[in-house]
């Protein structure tokens, strides 16, 4: 039996992979395994879903949406994809606050890993979450929120899947709204001057530049008034940007010219209403691999513009763009926007080229201007590195030990990054 992750860098041979649809199933599987972790769509290029014992998929596990009477925030299956979540609440007449750019994730994984999209007062998927049913590794049930198990609710915020399998998230949510996506090119010298005007001016602001270009693709979404449904799209044309990836590949001395083609074939602006669920995803087809640090709000555009000019002096051969976002603060023991407002940076590169050493060598330039990395995308912390750059770590720890005292739900690679 395998599996392995969306971009194929991660594999793993669990013993078996569990499908439960009730609590019952669900206990039986947990109970009868000495290790467990569960997968979504295998979006983290980091090995948390990595396991020779069960691996359970939530999928299937049968649990209404309720919805509070105030409407403004609702019980929700755990394992639902963010797409099938996002469709039902459209139909209850509700929104989540946010989302990312990619929707196939579930919710629990989202959350477990600090997941966000992008908007300079909009906090990561986590931020949204308000209690979480949880089935621990001894097979009981339990509700955490700010008032029961509180100091559990704190470190399952971002768990990593240390604590148990979700089973039910509270989340806050909005009446249903729509959104305008305005995509334009713009130089990247204007882009670095006027960032945080044009991040101001915006719900959700983002950009996406080629190292080897000088301009970047900008991305803004506001809420307006809107009917009717939308297809599904792409910040970038993939039709000729996969061609550009292969010949990347094929011809490294080719991606400089190549990467400023794509811009002049994205200088045409464009504009779309619909859904806010259906206009925040993107089609991502195209496989990569994909490391990404999280920066304090003022370090994140003069290291995006040192990360560049290091490719550039270096003459790296990086087929994908950079994506620059922005994140609000947030209290969540274990989350990098934890320590103030944030910058994030995504470095990608194509997932048939070598990437190692392309993200060994750019990872100290994104890490040195006190950086900390999603937990669900390539890096390589440490231990110690941990716990230098989480003075909650400690915290975190002690729950988990305290309600998987046998380390059912830590994988290999996860004991080595908490010293477990």
């Amino acid at each position: 039996m395998e599996w392995h992750n969306w971009s194929g860098s991660v594999n793993a041979r669990p013993q078996a992979i569990a499908k439960p649809r009730g609590e019952a199933e669900l206990r039986a599987a947990i109970l009868a395994a000495s290790k467990v972790r569960v997968r979504g769509a295998g979006h983290s290029f980091m090995p948390l879903c990595e396991t020779g014992g069960t691996l359970i998929d939530m999928g299937d596990y049968a649990v209404p949406i309720e919805i509070a009477a105030d409407r403004a925030s609702a019980w929700v299956p755990a394992g639902w994809s963010l797409a099938r979540l996002t469709e039902a609440l459209w139909n209850e007449g509700l929104s989540l606050i946010n989302q990312g750019d990619v929707n196939p994730q579930s919710l629990a994984g989202a959350t477990a890993t600090g997941t966000h999209g992008t908007g300079k007062d909009l906090g990561s998927l986590s931020t949204q979450v308000l209690a979480f049913e949880l089935m621990l590794a001894d097979g009981s049930l339990v509700i955490c929120d700010a008032a029961r198990n509180p100091d559990l609710f704190q470190a399952q915020r971002i768990s990593l899947g240390l604590f148990g399998v979700a089973t039910r998230i509270r989340v806050n949510v909005l009446p249903a709204y729509y959104l305008e996506e305005r995509v334009e090119a713009r130089p990247l010298g204007e882009m670095a001057e006027r960032w945080q005007e044009l991040g101001a001016a915006t719900r959700h602001f983002e950009f996406f530049v080629f190292p080897y270009a000088d301009t970047v693709i900008f991305k803004s979404l506001q809420p307006v008034a809107g009917e009717g449904l939308m297809p599904r799209s792409s910040d970038i044309d993939e039709r000729p940007f996969r061609i550009a990836c292969e010949l990347s590949r094929k011809a490294n001395f080719l991606i400089p010219s190549l990467q400023r083609l794509m811009m002049r074939l994205s200088s045409k602006p464009s504009r779309r209403v619909g859904p806010a669920w259906q206009i925040f995803p993107g089609d991502r087809t195209i496989r990569f691999e994909e490391m990404e640090y999280e920066l304090p709000r003022a370090d994140g555009m003069p290291t995006l513009l040192e990360a560049i000019s290091y490719i550039r002096r270096k003459k790296l051969p990086v087929a994908f763009p950079f994506e620059f976002r922005l994140v609000a603060e947030d209290d969540i023991w274990m989350s990098p926007f934890n320590r103030g407002p944030g910058a994030s940076i995504s470095f990608h590169q194509y997932a048939r080229m070598p990437w190692r050493d392309l993200f060994a060598g750019i990872e100290p330039v994104l890490r040195g201007a006190n950086g900390r990395p999603h937990w669900a995308k390539r890096h390589t912390l440490r231990a110690e590195d941990v716990h230098a750059l989480y003075p909650r770590t400690g915290d975190f720890l002690k729950v988990r030990a305290a309600v998987d005292p046998a380390g059912k739900f830590v994988n290999a690679d996860l004991a080595r990054l908490f010293g477990i």
